[in-house]
């Protein structure tokens, strides 16, 4: 698999909204222009596709090679568009579950990309370590968290994850960052404040952005209809924009 930039999302626990981050960055990036790949490697819980709104959608093959479904200039690639419901569960040990990432990595028709971007499961273990050693070169990390302690503290694992491995760390994006009100617009700190943004001089990495709680990012997520709403995009965008300057500038 060839691609300009190879990029991972990561957090050091689940719940995060991780999948989130990746399906509105990798939307927003082929909005751009750029030809995106986007590998959902969370196998026990494949989400893109929902997120998305392709759950009802399969994938096809061709001479061996697995055709990733073509959202204009995004390329998508779920276990998710392979199941045959939404309700079979994957029941696969270890040695399973790593030879079906490198199919679903080696064996797709990924054609030229500017961006590929590999959702990871939660945590520092088998599924997100197998992407990076079959990537070979990742050009950068971006790690999600929730302000809260107890995701903190799973963060600081994920970043030295990611310096064990020569994984240059793009930034951390605070995720659930206060509840806004739909009604009134003011925002209610229910998991605290700052701590990504705490975080990311502590550790001395960039801090990219925060995402609030938003019901209107709830529902569209929960519809397949993400980035409809102009505040929620704009956020999103910011984010996208830094990412930009740090890898083609």
């Amino acid at each position: 698999m060839e691609a300009n930039h190879k990029l991972i999302v990561l957090s050091g626990k689940g719940g995060v909204g991780k999948s989130t981050v990746s399906a509105n960055v990798s939307v927003i990036l082929a909005n751009r222009g750029y030809n995106v790949g986007l590998l959902d490697c969370d196998l026990h819980g494949p989400s893109i596709p929902k997120i998305l709104g392709i759950e009802n959608k399969r994938l096809m093959g061709k001479d061996d090679k697995i055709l990733p479904f073509e959202m204009g200039k995004l390329k998508v690639v779920s276990l998710g568009l392979m199941l045959g419901s939404r309700d079979s569960p994957v029941i696969w040990r270890g040695p399973l579950k790593m030879k079906a990432i490198q199919q679903l990595l080696e064996q797709t028709e990924w054609n030229n990309l500017d961006y590929f971007i590999a959702d990871l499961p939660p945590g520092t273990g088998d599924e997100p370590l197998s992407i990076v050693q079959l990537l070979k070169k990742v050009d950068g990390a971006i790690i999600v968290t929730t302000p809260q302690d107890v995701a903190l503290e799973s963060v600081r694992k994920s970043i030295s994850f990611a310096r064990s491995l020569n994984v240059p760390i793009l930034g951390i994006i605070e995720n659930m960052s206060g509840f806004r009100c739909p009604h009134c617009g003011k925002t209610s700190y229910i998991f605290k404040q700052g701590g990504g943004e705490r975080l990311a001089k502590e550790m001395g990495v960039r801090f990219l952005g925060k995402i609030p709680i938003d019901a209107r990012i709830v529902e569209e997520e929960d519809e397949g209809k993400i980035l409809k709403n102009p505040d929620c995009l704009e956020l999103f965008e910011d984010i996208v924009k830094k990412l930009e300057d740090i890898l083609e500038g």
